[in-house]
């Protein structure tokens, strides 16, 4: 090779790229399918972009209410001829009243290539709808997608657990309160911290709070941020009693395997109803919230959870995201899956 000449790119090396380039646009419709969380339940929120020569041509969310479809919105009034389309959930394959099936749509689009970032885990599309996309001339590759998988986690939780995807919030001082000895709580956290909760109530279908705590509280649960108070999640109580006008029982935590409308669901306290989640390893996530007070002598964060040795506490969690909200920190921590919370 001359002096001064540039070697081409190996095999290896642009399969590299492309990989790269691969997890790179699928990342970015996952974050685009965050927009129709919680609205387009019962189905599951998917982004979708159609991308040629780095471009974007179009893009797609699920609708309200399940309808109409990411990929038929991307799909919609664009050439999408020699383009590539990034899903992050492998198309349907069954037909509905509601609309054609997605992976028809796109077998007759043109599109050179679909990168998938999960498989659709519901039997009547399980593989199915990869196969009717490559009968259709077009290559198909599925990606092992992190944030595609995360973006989806209450669709999953729903079709492979039977049950929503649970998030356990916890607002606490540095050692561990929730409220003065005499129950006062209001405020641990600071506006940031608070701010930051009601937008987690919006993204969640529907929200649980314990008996003792709506007695004590009354608390409202809804979402108070400018323009987004319509997206107040359905409210709960966990209780063995009946459950006062506006609210909905849930008897036990188990119960929530009834929820079957419900993908993503919030649990908001207080200590007795967190430590009996926990205790049915009903947990997948934990927001804690932590204020820079010491309290000392306060009401304790969670209840008792029936450990016996501290060995059992151990690995239950990993740590996935820090923030600084204000003076406050959020720490998000994932259940391990060999492990149940």
């Amino acid at each position: 090779m001359a002096p001064g000449t540039r070697r081409p790119p190996q095999p290896s090396e642009r399969r590299s790229v492309s990989a790269t380039n691969d997890l790179r646009w699928l990342a970015a419709a996952a974050r685009l399918a965050a927009r129709g969380v919680p609205l387009s339940r019962p189905n599951p929120a998917v982004g979708a972009l159609i991308v040629h020569d780095g471009r974007v041509l179009a893009r797609g969310v699920t609708g309200a209410g399940g309808r109409p479809h990411a990929e038929a919105i991307a799909l919609a009034d664009v050439d999408a001829h020699g383009a590539t389309l990034y899903v992050t959930l492998e198309p349907c394959a069954h037909v509905s009243a509601r609309g054609p099936a997605c992976a028809d749509l796109v077998a007759a689009s043109g599109l050179a290539r679909v990168v998938l970032g999960m498989a659709d885990p519901d039997p009547r599309t399980a593989g199915a709808g990869i196969a009717r996309i490559r009968a259709g001339g077009i290559a198909v590759d599925l990606v092992d997608s992190p944030e595609c998988n995360a973006s989806l986690a209450g669709y999953q939780a729903q079709r492979t657990l039977g049950r929503p995807h649970v998030t356990l919030k916890l607002a606490t001082s540095l050692d561990g309160c929730i409220a003065l000895a005499g129950g006062e709580s209001q405020w641990i956290t600071g506006a940031e911290a608070r701010a930051h909760t009601h937008a987690m109530r919006a993204r969640s279908d529907a929200i649980v709070v314990g008996g003792a705590t709506l007695r004590a509280d009354s608390p409202r649960l809804d979402v108070r941020l400018p323009g987004l108070e319509a997206r107040s999640p359905r409210r709960y109580v966990l209780t063995r009693r009946a459950a006062p006008v506006g609210w909905q029982a849930l008897h036990t935590p188990q119960a929530i395997h009834t929820m079957t409308d419900v993908q993503y669901l919030f649990v908001e306290g207080g200590a007795g109803a967190a430590a009996a989640f926990l205790s049915a390893g009903l947990v997948d996530r934990l927001l804690l919230y932590r204020a820079p007070i010491i309290i000392g002598g306060g009401r304790g964060a969670i209840g008792d959870t029936g450990l016996s040795t501290l060995a059992m506490a151990h690995g239950k969690w990993r740590l996935s995201e820090t923030a600084r909200l204000g003076n406050d920190t959020l720490e998000v921590y994932e259940a391990n899956p060999c492990s149940p919370a």
